[in-house]
């Protein structure tokens, strides 16, 4: 009882000396998401997150096989709902990630990798508060099931290869721009007249 009530002394210290420090460097700098979170911060914050993981849900254990074809429905899913933040290799150098705060992190990095299985399920399932990380997915057998193939893809992560990040690009959201230069080249090929645009009108 007494370890646990220092280790909450601590982490209430560590969280009060961390917000004393954000707002005497936001009186000097001002409050913009394009910094990056101080070393305490980040301690601060991961610390947090570990503590915000009921340790039942630390615990478990992905119950999907992993197989060849999880992987590749989960590479699907990723670049199609994931990688705008992270990239396809999920390591977060996106526009997006990286003008979030915190910045997306390298999820092939060690600090992603040693969280637990079940962390990581979490994480997706739950979301981060105060981050731009959203909760996915809702509470149904179908939706946990892709959430633990995706904790199968983010342990493949360190490992990716080229031919299937090339893979995934043909798989990540278009904008309504690409889509038109996609139907010009198909019609182009096709043989088919490409209209012309109409005259702009001016007032």
């Amino acid at each position: 009882m007494k370890t646990r009530t220092k280790v909450g002394l601590a982490v209430f210290t560590g969280i009060a000396l961390a917000g004393v420090l954000g707002l005497i460097s936001t009186l000097r700098h001002g409050f913009s998401a394009r910094d990056q979170p101080t070393a305490i911060e980040a301690f601060v914050a991961r610390r947090l997150r570990h503590l915000a993981v009921p340790r039942s849900a630390r615990a478990m254990q992905n119950p999907v096989p992993l197989t060849e074809e999880v992987l590749a429905g989960a590479r699907a899913h990723f670049a199609d709902h994931c990688a705008l933040c992270h990239g396809n290799d999920g390591i977060g150098q996106t526009k997006i990630g990286q003008n979030l705060y915190p910045k997306a992190p390298d999820m092939g990095s060690s600090e992603t990798q040693s969280l637990s299985d079940g962390e990581l399920f979490y994480v997706i399932k739950q979301g981060i508060r105060l981050t731009g990380m959203p909760a996915w997915g809702e509470d149904t057998p179908e939706d946990d099931e892709e959430s633990w193939q995706l904790v199968h893809f983010i342990r493949h992560l360190p490992d990716i290869t080229p031919e299937e990040i090339a893979e995934m690009e043909d798989l990540n959201p278009k904008s309504r721009w690409e889509f038109e230069q996609e139907e010009e080249i198909r019609r182009f090929l096709a043989g088919e007249e490409i209209p012309s645009e109409p005259p702009k009108q001016h007032h």
